[in-house]
């Protein structure tokens, strides 16, 4: 069992390589023995984010391991988030409040606060539970990135840390990735990677023994496991790798009734917040697909058009592709179409945005009769919302993050929000009653919720609106799926997965001791080997 204080670091080979999920199911694992653990990423680069109960804004991915530990996400957890708003700038978001807009060389000019902010949040964690269970960023190879490194091998060596790197075989070569990720590191931080962790494993494993038995002999590390692949892990996918057009959305049961509902979700370039639609893949008879092509919309029962980092910017690449001229058509013909944050503000008449691309006044698509206006705040808030038209009084609970505002509407609200209003002036919110949010016009429906269809039956009273628009008669909602429920049994899957298939004695030594000693570095294992041949 680890001792009190114990961490580790999982680091990967590539992004997307299964550090967040060998996370979360290591923190859930362990606390189905008993242990208070809790997660912690330095440093995370993502437009999937939620809002904390502490009042900021932290990766999805760390919401997430956070539930696996059986804790509300906070920003303790996650103390910088990078949201890309375009190929060079970042919006840097500390302990869950933006505090400035950065390029990389603005960025290297903050390492040195931010170093202390990174560091008193790992020692106050280590401090308060058993174990922390560390993810990286990307990859610690990024060798031209060490300088500012403040989520890979620097946080390891600030704090010490035992490293575990994990390695997707489905992308081939992972043998490669995981020598090559050892050897390019300087001595001091092979020191600090004690093993590694092979994900996405099909097949018979012991015809891979032969080479991580060469892999060992060639490190000195150990493999510490072999994940399987599992095709029924999907929710809450972080990583805009899993959103690339022409994807499909989960594993879709067969429908209740006769018909089935299609969603084609559209692939923004800036797209946040993607995993949105993933509460419609819950459902039976509900397939959800990427889509970029304006010809994949014409056929779908429901298009959603989701959250975006640069809402002018993908409005504009609507129009480029096509996708615009066909929501219009869309909405004359009463087909549905749903708006989220970035997605909502796109669907009213007028943009004006002098803070996030400067652009000034913009026409929207028109489809909804309203004004938005962007304000340097950033609204951030989780909200509970009731009186929503298709679900009666159906409370609703979602989560907001935008710097737009609506400023005029002429629609009928979808959703009234209790107790808070937004000043008039942008100043901030004000209490109230009943405060509509987001509009409704025919089958085009918008809000600013992030979260709201994961609330079960708000979100079959509405889909049930949505196929009767669509003409879909024969598909019936089915009355028990709960989404809180599917990413529950997720998790419980994970914690399974790791169970079975990580060598647990040995990721418990690594916790209870630390860094093993006598650990060689690349160069002098290859010496000894080129010495006794």
């Amino acid at each position: 069992m680890s001792r009190p204080g114990g961490a580790l670091l999982i680091a990967g080979t590539t992004s997307d390589a299964g550090k967040s999920v060998v996370v979360a199911g290591i923190c859930r694992m362990l606390r189905r023995r008993g242990v208070r653990v809790a997660p912690f990423k330095a440093q995370n680069m993502s437009n999937n984010s939620v809002v904390t109960l502490d009042g900021g804004e932290i990766g999805r991915a760390q919401a997430l391991q956070a539930r696996a530990c059986g804790l509300e996400p906070s920003v303790r957890f996650n103390p910088i988030l990078l949201k890309p708003g375009s190929d060079r700038r970042s919006q840097l978001v500390v302990r869950g409040r933006v505090v400035d807009t950065v390029g990389a060389a603005d960025y290297f000019t903050h390492r040195t606060r931010l170093r202390e902010v990174v560091a008193a949040e790992l020692a106050a964690l280590r401090a308060e539970f058993d174990v922390v269970i560390c993810e990286g960023a990307g990859s610690p190879a990024e060798i031209n990135l060490r300088a500012t490194d403040l989520a890979n091998m620097g946080l390891a060596r600030a704090a010490d840390l035992p490293v575990l790197v994990v390695g997707d075989i489905d992308r081939g070569g992972v043998l490669a990735h995981l020598f090559g990720t050892l050897a390019v590191l300087e001595p001091e931080d092979q020191r600090l990677i004690a093993g590694f962790v092979i994900n996405k494993f099909r097949g018979d494993v012991e015809l891979l023994r032969p080479g991580l038995d060469q892999l060992t002999a060639r490190t000195g590390r150990p493999t510490l496991g072999v994940l399987p692949y599992c095709d029924e892990l999907w929710l809450d996918a972080e990583d805009s790798l899993g959103t690339v057009a022409g994807a499909a959305v989960g594993r879709t049961a067969a429908p209740i009734g006769s018909e089935w509902l299609t969603v084609a979700a559209v692939r923004l370039p800036r797209i946040s917040n993607s995993t949105d639609v993933e509460a419609l893949a819950c459902e039976p008879g509900v397939t959800v697909r990427w889509v970029s092509d304006p010809s994949a919309l014409v056929d779908a029962d429901l298009v959603v058009l989701p959250g975006s980092k640069a809402t002018v910017d993908d409005l504009a690449w609507l129009r480029r592709t096509g996708i615009a001229e066909v929501l219009t058509r869309r909405a004359a013909a009463g087909g549905p179409i749903l708006g989220i944050c970035g997605g909502y503000q796109m669907l009213g008449r007028r943009i004006v945005d002098t803070v996030e691309s400067g652009a000034g006044e913009v026409a929207g698509l028109g489809l909804l009769d309203m004004d938005i206006e962007f304000g340097r705040q950033k609204v951030l808030r989780r909200t509970t919302a009731a009186g929503a038209r298709n679900a009666g009084e159906t409370t609703a609970a979602g989560y907001e993050i935008h710097h737009g505002r609506v400023r005029r509407t002429a629609e009928q609200p979808w959703l009234y929000v209790t107790g808070w209003a937004e000043a008039a002036d942008g100043a901030g919110p004000v209490t109230g009653e009943r405060v509509p949010e987001g509009g409704v016009r025919g089958a085009v429906w918008g809000t600013h919720l992030h979260g709201l269809l994961e609330s079960d039956e708000f979100r079959r009273g509405w889909l049930t609106e949505v196929a009767r628009c669509a003409g879909r008669t024969g598909f019936t909602v089915a009355p028990g799926t709960r989404v809180a429920a599917v990413r529950a049994a997720q998790l419980d899957l994970l914690a399974d997965l790791v169970s079975a298939h990580l060598d647990i004695a040995g990721l418990d030594r690594l916790l209870a001791e630390g860094v093993p000693a006598g650990l060689p570095s690349v160069g002098s294992t290859l010496e000894a080997l080129s010495g006794a041949g």
